[in-house]
């Protein structure tokens, strides 16, 4: 009893030794651990300034880090260096929080400007976060960009944002509709904003007269409709800047240590955004890494969640150390020995459960694999049935007795083999629909391997039959579809591999411009039409291809067209002349009409096909925000040129040097008639295709254009002389006319032979 007294008493008495020990610690540690130089000042207003930031000479790295802090606010306010960019927090990660302002664009409701904005902003030091913020913009009539640069080297990222009305806009969501967002790109050191409106807000002026734009931390904004009208009265935005001591890297600065900012239990770690290094304290220590003795050791006993000890812990220096527990008196034997022969129990028990425990380890692993491998066959299955496999293989069974090939259901195993893993070195391009890999099959062939984003579950049972009917589609100048995969959450689809890249890199990539003259170019648009009137009137069921442009235009090694990308697609009943669908497609080659009442028909890859033709012909990208306003489309641009009588100035020159004159003024005419606002005036692709075929035969045969052939042609069916359609578009549709009779009859008499 009275040794049980004794020992409560001593726990008693140690209980509150240990509790003197850690009052006095933590008072000490409130005042042991400074973050400015002796004598400076460490804060402005709610703002802490550790070293190597400072508000004087004395007290700052280099000027770079020199804080201003303006007395005349309340509270105080603090300022990067001399300027006006406001610091509300830095940290000693490296992060410095500032405010940034805000560009706008506003409108009166005449669509007449009368307010702007374009700040920028330039560091000589400090590198805009590319981790921590995202370029923003706000507007339902809005084009946005942000210009930066690292050095010699400039970064232009930009994003739009459109909508018709209010009631279209989603709260919390920037995907494009009222807000876009977009990521910056890495280590700029200068940034400037500009935004922009195509119709000068009139048309949502009611509740949307300016257009924003901002870079702003990430997490720190939350779109609401309300920000169309609110934004008007907000000027500055949180934004994060990363910031390193030098330029030069840890291994690099360490060979000259007098110029080496780290200071004593401390490490260096390269500046993952940019140049320069920082400085952290070593595990075990906390503080200013950057002042002398700046990094204190922390004392993990103050902390049960620092330390694992069940009784007595002592504090070390950088690290800490657990007592063995007291035992009570009574066995005859010491503390010290009552010590080692609980070690010696201790390492038994140790040695016999990590036994156990690696037993259980590799067992359960065992098991563990087992269990993730059969939950993956059943994921697999899973999709496989929710993804439509079973009406698939149904499909293809009832088609095996069929002479075409059919396409195959691959494997999950199979692709990822196929495509290396899905890796980044595999892939081909990237789409609004998804990634294309390159693959190498199993028999060796290689392939295109679509991975698209999204599925829409509703639509599977027509996501297998656009599989079986492009499996069946037997033309040339179509992609052919290898099979598919629906092992995955989203289905995948094989493609065969076309090496020779897109048109659109052959017209618009300087390097390869010469390599595709006129009569290639007049093949390659005779092609692709020759593929939309098959789909559109010689398809079992009607398909709308619905992306019609030149990334989705492929050339063999011989230049022969392959239109690709179906993700857009869609079937279109016997009974029906068109769809009403979610607008879908490119900006530049988008249907208008499509895109004001989302009736799909035939007539709207015809519009498309024609944004292609004038590409062709021009030599110039669909849509170019570098253009002036009124050549950015250039569809509309290439109406209003032959309106003009301008289509020389418009015409590639390489093209108006090899085309035929006459011929190239068709080739405009079709176009022209392709790009028609009303989709009831555009020809249908059939038109397109045996007028355009038509012209190629004409420019392969002399003897075609002879002049009194063409006159005599012209005296059996009636026309007027060609000199009607000299001045191009005076009276185009009677020169149209007669070119496409002269054609058919051309076509039959090769075909008879």
């Amino acid at each position: 009893m009275i040794e049980e007294a004794e020992a409560m008493a001593i726990q008693g008495l140690l209980l509150q030794f240990t509790l003197f020990w850690v009052v006095l610690a933590a008072a000490v540690a409130a005042q042991a651990y400074p973050i400015a130089k002796r004598g400076c000042q460490d804060k402005c207003g709610n703002v802490s300034i550790p070293y190597p930031f400072g508000t004087t000479d004395e007290c700052y790295y280099d000027p770079d880090f020199l804080i201003t802090c303006n007395d005349t606010f309340d509270p105080p306010k603090a300022f990067l260096m001399d300027g006006n960019v406001e610091v509300t927090d830095i940290t000693l990660g490296g992060k410095l929080h500032i405010l940034q302002y805000i560009a706008h664009d506003c409108y009166e409701k005449s669509g007449a400007p009368f307010a702007d904005n374009k700040p920028w902003l330039s560091l000589s030091k400090f590198i805009i976060s590319d981790t921590d913020n995202k370029f923003t913009a706000v507007g339902c009539d809005t084009e946005a960009y942000v210009y930066g640069s690292q050095g010699e080297k400039t970064f232009k990222v930009g994003c739009l944002s459109v909508c018709d009305s209010i009631d279209y806009v989603s709260n919390g969501s920037c995907s494009g509709v009222g807000c876009c967002q977009t990521s910056i790109p890495k280590g700029m050191d200068y940034v400037k904003l500009t935004v922009g409106s195509y119709n000068n807000h009139t048309r949502v002026w009611d509740f949307n007269p300016c257009s924003y734009a901002f870079i702003v931390e990430d997490n720190q904004f939350n779109f609401s409709s309300t920000d169309l009208q609110d934004l008007r009265n907000v000027s500055l935005l949180p934004s994060v800047l990363d910031w390193a001591i030098g330029n030069e890297t840890c291994q690099q600065v360490k060979k000259d240590l007098t110029c080496y900012a780290c200071q004593g239990r401390s490490a260096c770690v390269d500046s993952e955004n940019g140049s320069g290094y920082r400085c952290k304290c070593l595990e075990g220590y906390q503080g200013n890494p950057y002042l002398p003795n700046g990094c204190q050791d922390i004392d993990e006993c103050q902390d049960s969640s620092l330390h694992n000890c069940e009784r007595i812990c002592i504090n070390r220096e950088g690290s800490y150390t657990c007592l063995c527990p007291k035992w009570h008196h009574g066995d005859g034997r010491k503390d010290g020995e009552r010590c080692i022969a609980d070690r010696s129990l201790v390492i038994q028990l140790t040695v016999g459960i990590s036994i156990c425990l690696t037993g259980l380890l590799i067992g359960g692993t065992w098991l563990y694999c087992g269990f993730n491998k059969w939950k993956l066959i059943k994921l697999r299955e899973k999709f496989f049935r929710q993804n439509g496999g079973f009406l698939l293989q149904q499909q293809l069974s009832g088609r095996e007795g069929s002479t075409r090939e059919t396409a195959k259901i691959f494997t999950a195993e199979e692709l990822e083999k196929a495509t290396d893993n899905y890796s980044e070195s595999r892939i081909l391009g990237r789409g609004g629909y998804g990634t294309v890999y390159k693959g190498i099959l199993s028999n060796g062939k290689i392939a295109a391997i679509k991975r698209s984003k999204v599925v829409d579950q509703s639509q599977i049972e027509q996501f297998i039959n656009e599989v079986i009917v492009l499996s069946q589609i037997n033309h040339r100048n179509v992609v052919k579809l290898l099979g598919c995969c629906l092992e995955t959450e989203v289905p995948l689809l094989v493609y065969e591999y076309i090496t020779n890249g897109t048109l659109f890199d052959h017209i618009h990539t300087k390097s390869k411009v010469s390599a595709l003259p006129w009569e290639t170019r007049l093949r390659i648009a005779a092609e692709t039409a020759g593929v939309l009137s098959y789909l559109h009137s010689s398809a079992s069921t009607p398909i709308i291809h619905r992306d019609i442009k030149s990334t989705n235009i492929l050339l063999d090694d011989h230049n022969t067209a392959k239109v690709a990308d179906f993700g857009a697609s869609r079937l279109v009943p016997l009974d029906q002349e068109g769809l009403c669908t979610i607008v879908q497609g490119t900006l530049g080659y988008l249907d208008p009409e499509y895109l004001h009442t989302s009736q799909l028909t035939e007539k709207s890859d015809v519009y498309s096909f024609g944004v292609v033709l004038t590409e062709l012909l021009t030599g110039k990208k669909a849509v170019s925000f570098d253009r002036a306003e009124e050549e950015r489309n250039l569809g509309m641009y290439f109406v209003s040129a032959l309106k003009e009588h301008r289509l020389a100035e418009v015409v590639d020159d390489g093209v108006s040097k090899e085309a035929n004159p006459d011929q190239l003024k068709e080739v405009a005419s079709l176009a022209r008639r392709c790009v028609r606002v009303k989709r009831e005036e555009r020809p249908t692709m059939k038109e397109v295709a045996m007028e355009l075929e038509g012209l190629r035969i004409m420019a392969k045969h002399p003897w075609v254009n002879d002049k009194s052939n063409s006159e005599e042609t012209d005296y059996l069916l009636g026309e007027s002389s060609e000199s009607d359609a000299v001045n191009f578009g005076v009276s185009k549709s009677m020169s149209g006319g007669y070119d496409s009779m002269r054609n058919h009859v051309i076509v039959n008499v090769r075909d008879g032979r």
